[in-house]
């Protein structure tokens, strides 16, 4: 019997994962862990164990892996200290035994200068920790998310146009679901121990083909809009957004426009046995933006 943790169990990706390992193995094979189990009850009714622990106790979080093979690292949220919590996760794995520790950094493009603040450094030092640990890992890393892809574009498309700063790159957005279920494929089936992963969807868009697509969509001509840096912070702003998770949202889209996460590798088709839910099919299916939604 191989146990398996799931890290972050009452976020997005954390609450996913174990659904889709609930499709694939046991319930009373799966931990997930909270930092308030109560905020869990609802997968604690589905059969999954719930233990309490928080990134910043390496030595609860020792305790709560105790027994565990197979712990999925979900990443901490950004502006949070993500070293010393990942660090704690590391250290912890090994001090209770753990076996494998599978983690989501971003996806980087090989020779790429991009720098992603709060993510680029703190996921090198989550990879370089993982390697010097001893721990067998895989990496699964990530794209940015089919959710954001509305708001990415200012916020309100559908009303306004796609309002974006200027750039033809594009980006292989995954949605949350699919990636969920790869990160399930990699703790319920052997033979991905030491592999890394780039879970990138497709095709990848540009801004302009986002307005393409909703145009299409919706039966109306919906443009693409050019803003200046300033005059995006500004949108996401008039939205709601506080300025630094605007500014934050700002460098996600300047690394689209870059191109850095436009490949499409085929890694997350091979994961799901299919192929990953599109831009387009995203969209059609009725998702409106509705928030900016910048964490895991």
């Amino acid at each position: 019997m191989t146990r398996i943790l799931v890290t972050g169990a009452t976020g997005n990706i954390g609450r996913m994962t174990l659904q889709h390992l609930l499709k694939r193995v046991l319930a009373s094979d799966l931990v997930g862990l909270a930092r308030d189990p109560a905020k869990a009850a609802d997968l604690a009714a589905k059969g999954i164990e719930i233990r309490q622990g928080d990134y910043f106790d390496q030595e609860g979080l020792a305790r709560a892996f105790e027994g565990i093979d197979k712990v999925m690292l979900v990443s901490a949220t950004a502006f949070t200290d993500r070293n010393t919590q990942h660090d704690n996760v590391i250290k912890a794995a090994r001090q209770a035994g753990v076996g494998h520790v599978v983690f989501m950094p971003i996806i980087r493009k090989a020779g790429s200068d991009f720098h992603m603040p709060q993510i680029t450094e703190e996921d090198r030092f989550v990879e370089e920790r993982l390697k010097a640990s001893g721990l067998v890992y895989t990496l699964v890393r990530h794209p940015p998310f089919l959710e954001n892809i509305e708001s990415y574009s200012g916020g309100a498309p559908l009303e306004k146009g796609v309002l974006a700063p200027a750039g033809t790159g594009k980006a292989a957005y995954a949605s949350r679901e699919d990636l969920a279920e790869a990160h399930a494929v990699v703790l319920s089936e052997g033979g991905h121990a030491y592999k890394d992963y780039a879970l990138c969807g497709g095709p990848a868009v540009s801004f302009a083909d986002i307005a393409q697509i909703l145009s299409e969509i919706s039966g109306k001509a919906l443009p693409f809009n050019v803003l200046s840096d300033q005059d995006y912070i500004a949108q996401l702003m008039s939205l709601g957004l506080p300025e630094p998770a605007a500014a934050f949202v700002l460098k996600w889209v300047q690394g689209v426009n870059a191109g850095e996460w436009d490949s499409e590798s085929g890694d997350l088709e091979k994961l799901l046995g299919r192929k990953p839910v599109t831009p387009a099919e995203y969209l059609r299916a009725g998702h409106t933006p509705r928030h900016l939604e910048t964490e895991n």
